[in-house]
């Protein structure tokens, strides 16, 4: 198994208002402190694992990126690192230059409903026209979330479209099927021959999931679909375990059932290749 999606971060870089309403949104109190054994042991099941921070000056959740290079760079035989760039920084370009030319990244994330950015706005342009250029993936968070200030404006999956046909080559990621959108990243990832899906977050909402995969099988992308944790919400090993029992909601109802076809090719996935990344 390859984990495309997990994070690591401390509670020194969380704000008081994101670790607030992350609290609430969990009903519990927010998982803002994890070690790098935690990360290192929840990882066991899988042979390899992407790892990003984050790096949010709207809403006060910043991971340096060098702390993500540090941790990469004591497992580079399992972990691989996305760095984090946000565009509301003077330096965010010299700091992309700085993660990819001259560290060890090997994909960028990004995520617009927390960093208050339209996907398509110009400053984001020599970004994605440099991860073209130098195949660097990008897997963007296009989905809701729980922060009041983050915009729903900027998170809708079918911006991405904008994206992808202005820049053919760019490998990108939509993580979390971009839920509640589903539907819409299923018909854009089916249209788009470089736009993927991650699974990750999705299998504690049961009806979603199922819903989410049944309309992936319908559409024929379900070989589209990269499996992921979003660790430390989950575990890889929680999410497999899931994604292999996700029929148990049909019961006895006569409901269409998620082939295993379907659900074994995502456990199998070679993520690394379909992303061009040679680790």
């Amino acid at each position: 198994m390859i984990d495309c999606h997990t994070h690591l971060w401390k509670a020194e870089d969380w704000g008081e208002e994101i670790e607030r309403e992350a609290t609430i949104a969990r009903g519990a109190p927010a998982m803002i402190e994890i070690s790098e054994e935690e990360h290192w042991e929840a990882m066991k099941p899988v042979e390899r694992a992407i790892v990003f921070g984050f790096h949010s000056k709207h809403l006060g959740l910043i991971v340096p990126n060098q702390r993500i290079h540090d941790y990469v760079a004591k497992h580079p035989e399992k972990l691989i690192g996305f760095a984090c760039l946000d565009p509301h920084e003077p330096d965010y370009l010299e700091e992309m230059r700085h993660c990819f030319l001259k560290q060890s990244f090997l994909g960028l994330k990004l995520a617009p409903i927390y960093q208050n950015y339209h996907p398509m706005d110009e400053r984001m342009q020599p970004v994605y026209a440099f991860c073209e250029k130098q195949g660097i993936p990008v897997l963007i968070h296009q989905g809701t979330t729980f922060p009041r200030r983050a915009p729903l404006k900027y998170a809708l999956p079918i911006q991405i479209e904008d994206v992808a046909l202005q820049y053919p080559g760019l490998k990108i990621v939509i993580a979390h099927m971009g839920h509640p959108w589903v539907a819409d990243t299923v018909v854009l990832i089916r249209k788009q021959p470089n736009v993927f899906a991650d699974i990750s977050a999705l299998y504690y909402r049961p009806w979603q999931f199922y819903n989410a995969l049944m309309l992936a099988q319908e559409y024929g992308v379900g070989h589209k679909l990269l499996l992921g944790s979003d660790y430390p919400f989950t575990t890889p090993g929680d999410t497999a375990d899931a994604l292999r029992n996700v029929n148990h909601i049909t019961g006895t109802s006569g409901l269409p059932r998620i082939e295993n076809a379907l659900i074994e090719g995502m456990l199998d996935r070679d993520t690394l290749s379909l992303l061009g990344i040679e680790a």
